[in-house]
């Protein structure tokens, strides 16, 4: 049976989730805030048309947030997250098929629904998951996954589709595709999209037209299945099992200058706190860990930045494992006399957690820690992140990133739900 691939993506993701729990932001302009309330990372339909484009920092354009009324909000992922979930267990519903590509994206298999009208099918599909969720989705259907994201993309910006596009319907494909940039295809970056249009390549039709030996020397074999899936031959199936993983990394700006060697030991066993977490969740475990820290650029106050990696001497995804090391890294490359602006954490070598090779020396006391993390993690799981955590992380801590603008996490937080008054 011949593939055919539908990606359902959401709709400005961040405020729509937004909209949801506050209906009064509707065809209002809408914008999303990086931790520490730095950068625009989501923008709705009404503060694109103003002109903000996404990273630009917020403190550049206050004058336009001011003449145009524009509501600016925090970063709020835990809220983002379990609307995800929502979103695709709601998708699931429609076939069971899915491949979780992002937040906010997903790819459907829809090779056993050729007997249907997918269209209408694909409508039904948009209407659910808006009366489910809340959340507008857009729909493109092709033959290969790359196909599938350039009709996604038709159906995000033109305006009789609602929201849907089949490509198959297309009665002419090739001056469809020559209207649609290399940039703008699903693998190209902005360096083999410069390339391409060195050599005169400027559109996806022409890129379909080109030599297989050229794409192959140029672009590599990735290139090459890219341009076969243009041409509606499938070489990127669904995955039902994520890669795993290689890296795990946690680094966050300050909310206020850190100079002082307890803050930052806090800052620094705080994200080791959170890695070991992911560690767990995903069966991993570390051989490297690296710690940096850095101060900000952008301002006069006197530069340092360092860093530095260790080998573990086991595999590891112990907490407090992981924070001896990092803090013990941190106190090795901390310098009195500077206002840091950012440290993080990063973990590398990640290898299964049945693949650690341990000693005569180490394997009990690692015996009697597993249990301790299955109670953390539930007791967290349950409560909430940092319910119970080490001394090490702190209690005030004033360095965390700002987030004055955080909408509450309606959906996880028994204190956040919305309260409904009668009149």
């Amino acid at each position: 049976m011949s593939a055919l691939f539908a990606l359902i993506d959401c709709n400005n993701f961040y405020p729509s989730v937004e909209r949801v729990f506050a209906p009064a932001l509707r065809e209002k302009p809408v914008i999303v805030l990086s931790g520490n309330d730095g950068c625009v990372i989501a923008r709705s339909n009404e503060a694109k048309a103003l002109g903000i484009a996404m990273g630009v920092p917020e403190f550049q354009i206050r004058s336009l947030i001011r003449t145009h009324r524009i509501h600016v909000l925090s970063s709020n992922y835990t809220l983002y997250g379990d609307m995800s979930q929502r979103v695709m267990e709601t998708l699931e519903q429609f076939c069971p098929d899915i491949e979780v590509y992002s937040i906010d994206e997903c790819f459907l298999n829809f090779s056993g629904f050729r007997s249907r009208n997918l269209t209408d099918y694909s409508h039904t599909i948009r209407t659910t998951v808006q009366r489910w969720t809340g959340i507008p989705v857009s729909i493109g259907i092709a033959e290969t996954k790359t196909l599938a994201k350039l009709a996604n993309r038709i159906a995000k910006r033109t305006a009789n589709t609602n929201g849907v596009v089949d490509l198959r319907t297309y009665p002419d494909r090739a001056q469809l595709l020559s209207q649609i940039p290399v940039e703008e295809i699903w693998g190209i970056g902005s360096r083999y999209a410069r390339l391409l249009t060195a050599h005169g390549i400027t559109s996806a039709q022409q890129l379909t037209q080109t030599n297989d030996q050229w794409i192959r020397k140029q672009l590599g074999i990735v290139g090459l299945r890219l341009v076969m899936e243009l041409r509606r031959i499938s070489c990127l199936t669904l995955e039902d099992c994520p890669p795993p993983k290689h890296s795990l990394t946690c680094a966050r700006s300050f909310g206020h200058a850190v100079e002082t060697l307890t803050e930052m030991e806090e800052a620094v066993s705080t994200y080791t706190t959170r890695l070991a977490e992911k560690l767990r969740r995903g069966k991993l475990a570390a051989t490297t860990l690296t710690v940096f820290v850095s101060t900000n650029y952008f301002s006069n106050d006197p530069q340092y930045r360092n860093t530095i990696t260790v080998t573990l001497p086991i595999a590891t995804d112990l907490t407090h494992e992981l924070i001896r090391q990092s803090l013990h890294s941190i106190r090795s490359i901390y310098r009195d006399g500077y206002r840091y602006k950012k440290a993080g954490v990063l973990l590398t070598g990640l290898v299964p957690v049945s693949q650690i090779q341990t000693d005569l020396f180490t394997d009990e006391a690692r015996a009697r820690s597993a249990p301790l993390m299955t109670a953390l993690d539930a007791i967290n799981t349950r409560w909430g992140a940092g319910t119970v955590h080490y001394a090490s992380s702190g209690f005030a801590k004033r360095w965390q990133p700002k987030a004055f603008r955080r909408s509450p996490a309606y959906t996880t937080d028994w204190t956040a739900l919305p309260i409904v008054h009668a009149s």
